[in-house]
């Protein structure tokens, strides 16, 4: 039984119902506003099929979250990322040149292309800025002297975890939707301070109590698999960090002790740490995607979660399903 009031927009189901339907689609024209150049405002929007195959048969495939064309031809990727991943910039690029590529025209064309931007929703941090708090990176392509080389391709991410405004704080529609989509299955009531119509029109479209059967039955399960990916990752990133810091200590401590100096066992507990972390983040990453594999979750989601390709992810399925044989 459920008991949050409103819907988790980090959950595949509760995103797409708040910013993926025709008829939620202003939500998502002012959700994107809020992030974008005047230049580049939305004044509106049409769904685009959120699902591109490469030029051959053989190209790989791209499945986005959402796909959407402004009126004047602008692309916009937006992507909820839930769990950290190896490879999510790369995956950002290769998602970013599907929209590039299908602006190409027949006979003589004069390669004049519309702007392309990817936005991420990241229920984490990037491993570089752990040590800053802004919530909003924004990436172009620039030169050796920092000018921007090509203004029509932008990347923008959130990092959710460093928006940490209360209520009172909120001085922006900007921080208001940063606030409204980290802190919406908590809340019971809509709080004064997003009293604008669109935040109105988005608490109720959230209401869980106003759903079909049939869409309460496909929340229930996004939000188990939400809530099972979570204490996974969780459950393992503890896990694998103690095993790594206690083996990194210990490594440290045998190197210190060899070397036999003050010096010795100080360089040797920098090094046993900063291998053990090393270690750890390995091992938590492989108990992540056993338990995963043992819960029946999916290869993608694992692969996912973990940032392995698909060389690694065969050969992890291969030796934990005929271990289990």
């Amino acid at each position: 039984m459920l008991k949050e009031r409103y819907i988790n927009p980090f959950t595949d189901f509760g995103f797409k119902k708040l910013f993926g339907s025709e008829p939620n689609k202003d939500l998502l024209i002012d959700f994107l506003n809020e992030l974008l150049p005047p230049e580049h405002r939305i004044v509106d929007l049409s769904y685009t099929p959120n699902e591109r195959l490469g030029a051959l048969e053989l190209d790989r495939r791209a499945i986005f979250d959402l796909y959407c064309t402004g009126s004047n031809g602008d692309r916009f990727i937006v992507e909820m990322q839930k769990a950290k991943q190896n490879y999510f910039k790369d995956r950002s690029v290769f998602y970013a040149s599907f929209p590039i590529q299908e602006q190409a025209q027949r006979g003589n064309w004069n390669f004049q292309l519309s702007a392309v931007y990817l936005i991420g929703i990241l229920d984490f941090v990037f491993s570089e800025d752990e040590h800053e708090q802004a919530v909003r990176h924004e990436v172009k392509l620039k030169d050796q002297k920092d000018r921007v080389f090509y203004d029509k391709l932008t990347f923008i991410y959130l990092e959710m975890p460093n928006f940490k405004k209360p209520e009172s704080e909120l001085a922006t529609n900007f921080d208001k939707w940063l606030y409204v989509l980290q802190r919406l299955p908590d809340l019971y009531e809509r709080p004064s301070a997003l009293g604008e119509r669109v935040f109105k029109k988005l608490f109720q479209a959230a209401e869980i109590a106003k759903f079909s059967l049939e869409e309460l039955r496909g929340y229930e399960e996004s939000i188990k698999h939400y809530r099972d990916l979570k204490n996974v990752i969780d459950t393992s990133y503890g896990e694998g960090l103690a095993v790594g810091m206690e083996q990194g200590l210990q490594r440290g401590m045998e190197e210190g002790v060899k070397q036999g100096k003050e010096q010795g066992i100080e360089e040797g507990l920098k090094q046993g740490r900063e291998e053990g972390l090393k270690q750890g983040r390995e091992e938590e990453k492989q108990e992540m995607a056993l338990k995963m594999l043992r819960a029946g979750v999916s290869r993608e989601v694992i692969a996912g979660a973990t940032g392995w390709d698909a060389g690694d992810l065969d050969a992890f399925f291969f030796t934990n399903q005929k271990g289990s044989n």
